[in-house]
Protein backbone atom coordinates (compact mmCIF):
# COMPACT_ATOMS: atom_id res chain seq x y z
CA UNK A 1 0.00 0.00 0.00
CA UNK A 2 1.30 3.43 -0.94
CA UNK A 3 2.28 5.90 1.80
CA UNK A 4 0.82 8.73 -0.33
CA UNK A 5 -2.96 9.05 -0.03
CA UNK A 6 -5.63 11.42 -1.32
CA UNK A 7 -9.02 12.15 0.26
CA UNK A 8 -11.90 9.89 -0.77
CA UNK A 9 -15.44 11.15 -1.37
CA UNK A 10 -17.50 9.49 -4.09
CA UNK A 11 -14.79 7.48 -5.84
CA UNK A 12 -11.29 6.38 -4.86
CA UNK A 13 -8.75 9.19 -5.05
CA UNK A 14 -11.21 11.88 -6.14
CA UNK A 15 -9.94 14.31 -3.51
CA UNK A 16 -13.40 15.24 -2.25
CA UNK A 17 -13.76 16.57 1.31
CA UNK A 18 -16.58 17.97 3.45
CA UNK A 19 -15.97 21.01 5.64
CA UNK A 20 -18.18 22.77 8.19
CA UNK A 21 -17.68 26.22 9.73
CA UNK A 22 -19.53 29.27 11.05
CA UNK A 23 -19.28 32.84 9.78
CA UNK A 24 -20.35 35.86 11.90
CA UNK A 25 -22.91 37.10 9.33
CA UNK A 26 -26.68 36.59 8.92
CA UNK A 27 -27.84 33.99 6.41
CA UNK A 28 -28.51 35.40 2.94
CA UNK A 29 -27.15 35.01 -0.59
CA UNK A 30 -24.13 37.18 0.21
CA UNK A 31 -23.32 34.95 3.19
CA UNK A 32 -23.46 31.86 0.98
CA UNK A 33 -21.13 33.54 -1.48
CA UNK A 34 -18.73 34.39 1.35
CA UNK A 35 -18.72 30.74 2.44
CA UNK A 36 -17.84 29.58 -1.06
CA UNK A 37 -15.13 32.23 -1.33
CA UNK A 38 -13.59 30.97 1.92
CA UNK A 39 -13.74 27.38 0.70
CA UNK A 40 -12.00 28.38 -2.54
CA UNK A 41 -9.25 30.17 -0.61
CA UNK A 42 -8.74 26.97 1.39
CA UNK A 43 -8.07 25.07 -1.82
CA UNK A 44 -11.47 23.51 -2.54
CA UNK A 45 -12.07 23.67 -6.28
CA UNK A 46 -14.84 23.34 -7.18
CA UNK A 47 -16.69 23.92 -3.89
CA UNK A 48 -20.41 23.27 -3.46
CA UNK A 49 -22.58 24.66 -0.66
CA UNK A 50 -24.64 21.76 0.67
CA UNK A 51 -26.04 23.27 3.88
CA UNK A 52 -26.53 26.73 5.39
CA UNK A 53 -28.50 27.62 8.52
CA UNK A 54 -28.86 30.74 10.63
CA UNK A 55 -27.38 30.15 14.10
CA UNK A 56 -28.77 32.85 16.37
CA UNK A 57 -28.49 36.54 15.64
CA UNK A 58 -25.87 37.31 13.03
CA UNK A 59 -24.24 33.88 12.65
CA UNK A 60 -24.58 31.25 9.93
CA UNK A 61 -23.42 27.64 9.93
CA UNK A 62 -22.24 26.19 6.60
CA UNK A 63 -21.31 22.82 5.17
CA UNK A 64 -19.38 22.82 1.89
CA UNK A 65 -18.26 19.92 -0.28
CA UNK A 66 -15.51 20.05 -2.85
CA UNK A 67 -12.26 18.76 -4.30
CA UNK A 68 -8.77 19.43 -2.94
CA UNK A 69 -5.47 18.59 -4.60
CA UNK A 70 -3.49 18.01 -1.42
CA UNK A 71 -1.85 14.66 -0.73
CA UNK A 72 -0.94 13.10 2.60
CA UNK A 73 2.33 11.24 3.18
CA UNK A 74 1.37 8.69 5.84
CA UNK A 75 5.03 7.83 6.46
CA UNK A 76 5.60 11.36 7.83
CA UNK A 77 2.66 11.36 10.26
CA UNK A 78 3.86 11.61 13.88
CA UNK A 79 1.75 10.03 16.62
CA UNK A 80 2.26 8.81 20.17
CA UNK A 81 1.97 5.03 20.13
CA UNK A 82 1.05 3.11 23.26
CA UNK A 83 4.43 1.89 24.54
CA UNK A 84 3.13 -0.22 27.40
CA UNK A 85 0.94 -3.35 27.67
CA UNK A 86 -2.80 -3.01 28.21
CA UNK A 87 -3.56 -4.70 31.53
CA UNK A 88 -6.76 -6.06 33.03
CA UNK A 89 -8.04 -4.62 36.32
CA UNK A 90 -6.84 -7.79 38.04
CA UNK A 91 -3.34 -7.37 36.63
CA UNK A 92 -3.24 -3.67 37.56
CA UNK A 93 -4.20 -4.45 41.15
CA UNK A 94 -1.64 -7.24 41.37
CA UNK A 95 1.15 -5.07 39.95
CA UNK A 96 0.44 -2.19 42.35
CA UNK A 97 0.18 -4.49 45.36
CA UNK A 98 3.40 -6.27 44.44
CA UNK A 99 5.37 -3.22 43.36
CA UNK A 100 4.26 -0.50 45.79
CA UNK A 101 2.93 -2.54 48.70
CA UNK A 102 0.41 0.24 49.26
CA UNK A 103 -2.42 1.81 47.32
CA UNK A 104 -1.50 4.05 44.40
CA UNK A 105 -2.94 7.53 45.06
CA UNK A 106 -4.60 9.33 42.15
CA UNK A 107 -6.01 12.88 42.27
CA UNK A 108 -8.17 14.10 39.38
CA UNK A 109 -9.81 17.41 38.46
CA UNK A 110 -10.94 19.87 35.82
CA UNK A 111 -8.91 23.02 36.37
CA UNK A 112 -9.45 26.70 35.63
CA UNK A 113 -12.99 27.66 34.57
CA UNK A 114 -13.59 24.25 32.95
CA UNK A 115 -16.86 22.80 34.29
CA UNK A 116 -17.01 19.79 31.93
CA UNK A 117 -16.54 16.77 34.21
CA UNK A 118 -17.72 14.14 31.72
CA UNK A 119 -14.17 13.24 30.70
CA UNK A 120 -12.59 13.04 34.16
CA UNK A 121 -15.66 11.23 35.54
CA UNK A 122 -15.49 8.67 32.74
CA UNK A 123 -11.92 7.83 33.75
CA UNK A 124 -12.29 8.03 37.54
CA UNK A 125 -15.87 7.15 38.51
CA UNK A 126 -16.64 3.51 39.14
CA UNK A 127 -19.35 3.48 36.43
CA UNK A 128 -16.66 4.36 33.87
CA UNK A 129 -17.56 4.54 30.20
CA UNK A 130 -18.87 2.18 27.51
CA UNK A 131 -19.08 -0.73 29.93
CA UNK A 132 -15.54 -0.31 31.25
CA UNK A 133 -15.29 0.61 34.93
CA UNK A 134 -13.30 3.63 36.06
CA UNK A 135 -10.30 3.81 38.36
CA UNK A 136 -12.45 3.85 41.52
CA UNK A 137 -13.21 0.20 40.71
CA UNK A 138 -9.54 -0.79 41.11
CA UNK A 139 -9.11 -1.86 44.73
CA UNK A 140 -5.38 -0.96 44.79
CA UNK A 141 -6.00 2.61 43.58
CA UNK A 142 -7.01 5.39 45.97
CA UNK A 143 -8.94 7.92 43.88
CA UNK A 144 -9.74 11.52 44.84
CA UNK A 145 -11.98 13.31 42.32
CA UNK A 146 -11.98 17.06 43.00
CA UNK A 147 -14.57 17.78 40.29
CA UNK A 148 -14.83 20.97 38.24
CA UNK A 149 -13.37 24.48 38.27
CA UNK A 150 -10.51 23.61 40.59
CA UNK A 151 -7.78 26.23 40.87
CA UNK A 152 -4.18 25.20 40.36
CA UNK A 153 -3.23 26.03 43.99
CA UNK A 154 -6.16 23.89 45.18
CA UNK A 155 -4.98 21.02 42.98
CA UNK A 156 -1.40 21.24 44.25
CA UNK A 157 -2.62 21.35 47.86
CA UNK A 158 -4.87 18.33 47.32
CA UNK A 159 -2.06 16.40 45.67
CA UNK A 160 0.19 17.10 48.65
CA UNK A 161 -2.54 16.24 51.14
CA UNK A 162 -3.37 12.94 49.41
CA UNK A 163 0.28 12.16 48.73
CA UNK A 164 -0.66 11.72 45.10
CA UNK A 165 1.40 9.42 42.92
CA UNK A 166 -0.41 10.78 39.86
CA UNK A 167 -2.51 13.83 39.02
CA UNK A 168 -5.04 13.49 36.20
CA UNK A 169 -6.46 16.68 34.67
CA UNK A 170 -9.21 16.92 32.06
CA UNK A 171 -9.53 20.01 29.87
CA UNK A 172 -12.42 20.42 27.46
CA UNK A 173 -12.67 24.22 27.22
CA UNK A 174 -10.22 25.30 24.53
CA UNK A 175 -11.22 28.88 23.69
CA UNK A 176 -8.11 31.04 23.29
CA UNK A 177 -6.01 27.93 24.03
CA UNK A 178 -7.21 27.85 27.64
CA UNK A 179 -6.32 24.14 27.89
CA UNK A 180 -2.70 24.88 26.98
CA UNK A 181 -2.36 27.87 29.32
CA UNK A 182 -3.93 25.95 32.22
CA UNK A 183 -1.69 22.93 31.66
CA UNK A 184 1.48 25.05 31.58
CA UNK A 185 0.37 26.85 34.74
CA UNK A 186 -0.27 23.54 36.48
CA UNK A 187 3.05 21.97 35.55
CA UNK A 188 4.94 25.11 36.61
CA UNK A 189 3.11 25.15 39.96
CA UNK A 190 4.04 21.54 40.70
CA UNK A 191 7.67 22.16 39.75
CA UNK A 192 7.75 25.13 42.12
CA UNK A 193 5.95 23.40 44.98
CA UNK A 194 7.70 20.04 45.02
CA UNK A 195 11.18 18.68 44.32
CA UNK A 196 11.45 16.30 41.37
CA UNK A 197 11.63 13.17 43.51
CA UNK A 198 8.34 14.04 45.25
CA UNK A 199 6.47 15.38 42.25
CA UNK A 200 3.47 13.30 41.11
CA UNK A 201 3.08 12.03 37.60
CA UNK A 202 1.21 14.71 35.62
CA UNK A 203 -1.30 13.46 33.07
CA UNK A 204 -3.73 15.61 31.05
CA UNK A 205 -6.46 14.68 28.64
CA UNK A 206 -9.04 16.25 26.37
CA UNK A 207 -10.32 16.23 22.80
CA UNK A 208 -8.19 19.12 21.53
CA UNK A 209 -4.79 18.18 22.94
CA UNK A 210 -1.93 17.17 20.64
CA UNK A 211 -0.49 14.04 22.25
CA UNK A 212 3.01 14.92 21.02
CA UNK A 213 3.11 18.13 23.12
CA UNK A 214 3.67 16.53 26.55
CA UNK A 215 7.27 17.74 26.85
CA UNK A 216 6.40 21.24 25.67
CA UNK A 217 3.56 21.51 28.20
CA UNK A 218 5.64 20.10 31.06
CA UNK A 219 3.55 16.99 31.70
CA UNK A 220 4.37 13.30 31.57
CA UNK A 221 1.58 12.12 29.28
CA UNK A 222 -1.30 13.46 27.19
CA UNK A 223 -4.36 11.36 26.36
CA UNK A 224 -6.75 12.29 23.57
CA UNK A 225 -10.37 11.47 22.82
CA UNK A 226 -11.46 7.86 23.13
CA UNK A 227 -9.07 7.05 25.99
CA UNK A 228 -10.37 4.32 28.30
CA UNK A 229 -9.89 3.90 32.06
CA UNK A 230 -7.94 0.71 31.36
CA UNK A 231 -5.43 2.58 29.21
CA UNK A 232 -4.87 5.14 31.96
CA UNK A 233 -4.56 2.50 34.69
CA UNK A 234 -2.11 0.50 32.57
CA UNK A 235 -0.04 3.64 31.95
CA UNK A 236 0.09 4.39 35.68
CA UNK A 237 1.44 0.91 36.33
CA UNK A 238 3.96 1.28 33.51
CA UNK A 239 5.18 4.70 34.71
CA UNK A 240 5.01 4.32 38.48
CA UNK A 241 5.36 0.62 39.26
CA UNK A 242 7.26 -1.01 36.41
CA UNK A 243 9.45 1.97 35.47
Amino acid sequence: MSDIVRPYGDTTGDGMVQLSFTLPIPHDKRAEGAALQLAAKMGMDPAMLVHAKQMGDGFTFFVVYGRVNHLVDVSKVEVVERDYPLLSAKDVNAAVKRGLRRKLSVVGACIGTDAHTVGIDAILNVKGIAGEKGLEYYRELKVTNLGAQVTVPELVAAAQRERADAVLVSQVVTQRDAHLHNTREMSAAFREALPAERRPLLVVGGPRFDETMAGELGVDRIFGRGTTPGEVASYLVHALVNA
